[in-house]
């Protein structure tokens, strides 16, 4: 499921064009995950992420675990919600923000889902490795599946 795949990482990496048309990732840890893999995060409004983002919402998050990956194509929207900081807020993120829930550089940002694609083998990273080390012997491509969802 796609959204459980979402909610088990803890770090994502967020990739963004830049206004010359180049893909640029940074890591980021999602806040929240809805059921409808719409996607919360905090954001340093002072940096180039944002500024990009402010130019052209669209946006795609990389998600990895052994043996499986996950690809997520959707738009950024900048939220004002003061209610929804407080609801998101950690001492962990009180790290990134020095001036606290009322820092001026902090900022909310929901992605929002539109598309996923997925490829993987069941059974993890050891399913994974003995699929490649019996496509080695056989000649045969490893198993594994790949599919893409409208979210």
């Amino acid at each position: 499921d796609v959204v459980e795949t979402m909610r088990g990482e803890r770090f994502v990496m967020m990739t963004s064009v830049s206004p010359s048309g180049k893909l640029e990732s940074h890591p980021m840890v999602p806040q929240q995950v809805t059921d409808d893999a719409d996607v919360w995060f905090f954001i340093g409004l002072q940096g180039e992420q944002a500024q990009q983002l402010r130019q052209n919402p669209s946006a795609n998050l990389a998600f990895a675990e052994a043996g499986s990956w996950l690809s997520v194509a959707g738009t950024v929207e900048f939220v004002d919600d003061r209610s929804k900081i407080d609801e998101l807020w950690s001492d962990s993120v009180e790290a990134w923000f020095d001036g606290g829930k009322s820092d001026p550089n902090l900022g909310l940002i929901r992605f929002n889902g539109e598309s996923a694609q997925f490829w993987g083998s069941r059974g993890g990273k050891l399913a994974m490795l003995s699929s490649i080390a019996k496509s080695k012997i056989t000649g045969e491509r490893p198993s594994g599946t790949s599919g893409t969802v409208e979210l």
